[in-house]
């Protein structure tokens, strides 16, 4: 696991903004080997605000992904500050500029690079949380004679109003910043970035997580503590454009909004031919589990099997949580029994 990453150039790659990027860069890390018929495949998206080695910890022999039987990618989304991002591309830019990155987007460049660098054609799973079960479920829909498996952990297929509410709320606490000028940020948002982690903190835990002071047992001494070293800390990691491209992706995730389904996102997840697994967590507050139940009713081969946590959102991600951990991983072992 200790190769740096790779990086995949795609020339003159049309986004479905109306944009065109001379040259988009596709960051990507690989762990294990491929198989010689290329049968051993796991894509693994990644998440809002994450980069390849904040979600690789997971990846292990005795993980929920094994690397000693499986070969296993992680692709870069774009906007999060590895792949083509408003940080690293003077090309991209924010909603204000009528720029964004779709799950399309990044779901297209991910195919050809599994295509041209790799020669693979099927995928055995894509894995994803939270903005990678979206990445998932748009690869089921937009190729799904190419998917066999799909775990869509803590995630939706498209954005619902509810969960939009939330994300334009950490929008505005960014932008409301006084060194956002309308356009970008003129400096470090300090009260924003304060703000937003406040938000975020909110949201991605359940009540019954804070009722029973979960943070303590973390190492924290406080909730104010938690909330600084837990979350601010580290979303000051990312520069604030790249946040807002991120969000701004989530934002427009609609399983349907593409030329393939044209709006209609009903025929989109009917489409998923995949053995797909439906896993959201029960206190999840924005990927709740009646949307993501709903949801799965639509898919003709779906597994529903909530996690049952206090971890609400951070459930799907359990690095410091050894019990859904375990659930998760023997339920992904099920999944991947033939």
């Amino acid at each position: 696991m200790s190769h740096s990453p790779d990086c995949f150039t795609l020339k003159s790659f049309a986004l479905q903004c109306g944009a065109l990027l001379p040259e988009a860069q596709l960051v990507y890390q690989t762990y294990g080997e491929l198989a010689d018929d290329r049968s051993n495949v796991i894509l693994y998206p990644t998440s809002y605000g994450a980069q390849h080695s904040d979600i690789d910890w997971l990846i292990r022999s005795d993980g929920i992904l094994d690397p000693t039987r499986w070969f296993i990618i992680i692709p870069n989304m774009f906007g999060n500050g590895l792949s083509s991002s408003p940080s690293n591309c003077e090309d991209c830019g924010l909603a204000e500029q009528g720029f964004w990155f779709t799950h399309v987007d990044n779901v297209t460049a991910q195919e050809r690079l599994l295509r041209e660098v790799f020669g693979i054609e099927q995928i055995a799973l894509v894995y994803g949380w939270s903005m990678g079960a979206q990445q998932a479920y748009h690869w089921g829909a937009l190729y799904p004679d190419r998917v066999a498996r799909i775990a869509a952990l803590c995630g939706t297929a498209k954005t619902t109003d509810h969960n939009q509410i939330f994300l334009l709320s950490l929008r505005a606490a960014l932008t409301a910043d006084p060194t956002w000028n309308g356009q970008r940020f003129e400096g470090i948002p300090d009260r924003g970035f304060r703000t937003f982690a406040r938000i975020y903190a909110s949201w991605a835990a359940s009540q019954a997580f804070y009722r029973e002071g979960i943070y303590y047992k973390l190492g924290y001494d406080s909730l104010e503590d938690y909330l600084l070293r837990g979350w601010e800390v580290n979303y000051r990691k990312r520069d604030p454009h790249n946040l807002i491209a991120m969000l701004d992706t989530w934002l427009r995730c609609d399983i349907g909004n593409n030329a393939i389904y044209q709006g209609d996102s009903t025929k989109a997840l009917s489409a998923i031919q995949a053995r797909t697994l439906v896993m959201p967590a029960t206190t999840d507050l924005y990927f709740t589990p009646e949307d993501c139940a709903a949801e799965a009713k639509q898919i003709p081969h779906a597994t529903y099997q909530p996690i049952p946590s206090i971890w609400g959102h951070r459930a799907g991600n359990p690095y410091q949580n050894p019990t859904d951990e375990a659930f998760i991983r023997s339920a992904i072992q099920t999944l991947l029994t033939p």
